[in-house]
């Protein structure tokens, strides 16, 4: 393919593509779309955290005291007084022995399995998991890969015994292969939980590493929102947690945490932490304001699946289809492609702003629009989202 031939084939894929809607706000219950306000039923801010004046402040605060950026990766002269405050704050919030603080969740998740996993040992997957994980075991260049069925723990141990078996077969610097089963925590399409209890106990017993990725479950499940970990109760049983900060804490990043020896090793190693710039100095005082909020009180959390669980009772009573969510993410299941996209277009002209999910985020024939409620809706709020939903599904025949 000639130059011309390059830009051309790229032209005709920007094209067939959709340029993303530009918010003219900051992000609460309303964002102001076009110059209009329009209800937010698509953010992933879920404790509405985003637009906190609490968190504002505290940035300002670090601004004027450290100015904006970091000026270098953090193994050099990038780690600043605040990083460590907020690895800290993260490590006792989630009852862990330390944590270590990345610029995404993307990021932590590459770190998490790149480090620790190379060629000759062993990854087990999830078939549903997220994106990253496939990216970050493709970067691993590990050949043994196993894919089980979403959440099929008789699959699970199949691929375990497989794995075992194989682990038996030295690496060619005499070490046993590393055996790592890998799962989301909150699966993000559908919100349905991962059965961590049972994929513990067989990763015990056939002596593999767990790692889960609860990037929708940080301040969401668990106890004040400590995650899917402590919501099974299984502090010191899962190897490596990852988490975002930037859906319920409200700002951006992402974390590992693990036993202190885990964490040291990936400070020292992993090249996502050491090639790459810190979280800049507002980010991370508005994070560390994020972690105290939640210490403090979980009245976030409990308002968050009250209104979850109002959506979804009300949905349901009209009829809507909301699949098998466990969590306060509400999928309404349409299954045709062009359908969610006309579905989510009605909504926006009548006020709602909810985005449709298609391949190749979900499997043909199941499109759908996801709402995705927060701390930061009120009834009124709601109630006027159940309305436009209602008079959109019975003109498109949903309903």
């Amino acid at each position: 393919m000639n130059i011309s031939d390059f830009y051309f084939h790229l032209k005709n894929e920007v094209a067939k593509g959709k340029p993303p809607i530009v918010v003219q706000s900051g992000q609460g219950a309303y964002l102001k779309i076009g110059g209009k306000q329009k209800l937010n039923f698509c953010s992933n801010n879920y404790l509405g955290l985003a637009g906190d004046t609490h968190l504002q402040k505290a940035a300002i605060a670090a601004i004027k005291k450290f100015g904006v950026g970091t000026g270098s990766v953090r193994a050099l002269s990038g780690t600043n007084s605040l990083h460590i405050e907020l690895e800290e704050k993260l490590a006792k919030f989630k009852k862990a022995q330390a944590a270590l603080v990345l610029t995404g969740g993307y990021m932590a998740n590459l770190a998490a399995i790149q480090t620790i996993i190379g060629k000759e040992d062993i990854v087990i997957s999830d078939e549903l998991n997220h994106a990253s994980i496939i990216d970050a075991v493709r970067l691993s260049g590990v050949k043994n890969k196993f894919i089980y069925s979403h959440k099929d723990m008789k699959a699970l141990e199949k691929c375990l015994k497989d794995a075992k078996i194989l682990s038996k077969i030295p690496k060619s610097d005499g070490a046993s292969p590393v055996i790592l089963v890998i799962t989301d925590g909150v699966f993000s399409m559908d919100g349905d939980l991962a059965p961590l209890p049972e994929i513990v106990r067989l990763a015990e017993k056939y002596g593999a590493l767990t790692m889960v990725d609860d990037a929708h479950g940080e301040g969401v499940v668990g106890k004040g929102g400590r995650g899917i970990v402590d919501h099974f109760n299984l502090h010191g049983k899962v190897d490596i947690e990852i988490g975002t900060l930037s859906k319920a804490f409200g700002v951006m990043g992402g974390f590992i945490t693990g036993r202190k020896v885990l964490i040291d090793f990936y400070r020292l190693k992993a090249r996502q932490f050491l090639f790459s710039n810190s979280l800049s100095v507002p980010d991370t005082a508005a994070l560390i304001k994020s972690v105290e909020i939640l210490q403090e009180s979980d009245a976030r959390v409990k308002k968050l699946w009250e209104n979850g669980d109002y959506l979804k009772k009300e949905f349901k009573k009209l009829g809507f289809d909301t699949g098998v969510s466990e969590t306060p993410i509400t999928p309404v299941m349409l299954g045709d492609e062009e359908l969610s996209i006309k579905f989510s277009s009605m909504l926006l002209e009548n006020g709602v702003f909810a985005t449709p999910i298609k391949f190749p985020m979900v499997a043909k024939g199941a499109a759908r629009i996801r709402v995705m409620p927060s701390a930061s809706h009120s009834k009124k709020d709601l109630d006027f989202g159940i309305k436009v939903f209602k008079k959109v599904g019975k003109e498109l025949g949903v309903i």
